[in-house]
């Protein structure tokens, strides 16, 4: 009785420890024309999604989705800026220039300038040119940080639109608005 009584017992702290361990934010960005402020708002049918999941393990698994953009897509990013600010790239979406970490996917371009891109990034992918606003490389704690405050945005860049073609805000989806991100402190 004793060892059934302590299997049932480790099995319920496993379990408990399990649900913990399992415990994510989900983030959402909807991306327009609209939303541009590096050069000017930018009158296009390009639309696009940005979904990630700020996982316990310090890392970040996203989706971009985009479609109908003007022209070829250079490259996309993860930018410090409050909205109607634009701010430096701290992490590589996805870039057809070469330019991005090692490992940084090409961006998906189909004949309507539309694609689809998935990738988990960790500190190692946070890049150094937002260390002006304090987020050096490898800093994916203030990344995170960035997010839990609102202050980053998802941006895709095309030959028209070099500065930037679509872009949205990145926010908590509404069902987690009560969780904290893992690593905000």
């Amino acid at each position: 009785m004793k060892k059934l009584c302590l299997a049932v017992a480790t099995l319920f702290c496993l379990s408990a420890s399990l649900a913990f361990a399992a415990e994510k934010s989900h983030l959402k960005a909807s991306l327009d024309g609209l939303q541009e402020v590096a050069a000017a708002t930018i009158i296009t049918d390009g639309t696009g999604t940005f979904t990630a999941t700020v996982n316990n393990d310090n890392t970040l698994t996203y989706t971009l989705t985009y479609k109908n953009l003007s022209s070829a897509v250079l490259q996309a990013h993860i930018h410090i800026g409050a909205t109607k600010v634009s701010g430096n790239i701290t992490i590589f979406l996805c870039s057809n220039l070469g330019n991005g970490p090692a490992g940084t996917p090409a961006c998906p371009d189909d004949a309507t300038h539309s694609g689809s891109v998935t990738r988990t990034v960790s500190a190692a992918d946070v890049t150094n040119l937002a260390a002006s606003q304090g987020v050096p490389a490898g800093d994916f704690k203030d990344v995170v940080r960035a997010i839990a405050s609102h202050v980053t945005y998802a941006n895709v860049h095309t030959t028209n639109h070099p500065a930037g073609e679509i872009r949205g805000q990145i926010r908590q989806r509404e069902d987690d608005e009560d969780d904290e991100l893992p690593g905000a402190h």
